[in-house]
């Protein structure tokens, strides 16, 4: 047998290595947690059940939704911007954006992650078989594109097909 040398690890240095790495492993933990969802504030009428599913779309898609009734829309959607030709049933805030009308999740997302310099997100009127405005006979939902709006004026943000 060998003879043993004398360690240069003083008796704390283990208990202090294992702590450390404890310590490390909580921090770890901590900050591999998943995102707090993406709050979204939705106003509405509170008798407009087409907005009432395209909340919950949202909150299918992980967001955070607030919505709160107003008995009119009108001044909220001059005041952000939103022309007469944009305008839909309800309105959204998120993130600095607006939203208006029944704009997929995967819009909002794909919005959220590019940061496009621009007012929002629009899906003029309320065209069948977008969120909240699916039928149950899928041959009756059509076409509809999501138009981005702005200070520079609006272009197509994405094109949804039947």
């Amino acid at each position: 047998m060998a003879p043993s040398r004398p360690s240069r690890f003083g008796p704390g240095f283990f208990a202090a290595f294992v702590a450390a790495l404890l310590v490390t492993g909580a921090f770890s933990m901590f900050s591999s947690r998943p995102a707090e969802a993406t709050v979204i504030q939705v106003y509405k009428t509170p008798t407009c059940g087409c907005c009432t599913k395209w909340i919950d779309h949202l909150r299918d898609a992980g967001f955070a939704v607030e919505a709160t009734d107003l008995p009119d829309l009108s001044r909220l959607k001059m005041e952000n911007g939103i022309a007469r030709g944009l305008a839909s049933c309800h309105t959204a805030m998120i993130d600095g954006y607006v939203v208006e009308g029944h704009v997929p999740a995967s819009d909002i997302r794909r919005l959220l992650a590019e940061r496009p310099e621009i007012t929002g997100l629009a899906v003029p009127g309320m065209p069948m078989g977008s969120p909240g405005m699916e039928h149950p006979d899928p041959h009756r939902h059509e076409a509809y594109d999501v138009i981005a709006f702005g200070p520079g004026g609006t272009e197509i943000f994405a094109s949804h097909a039947p």
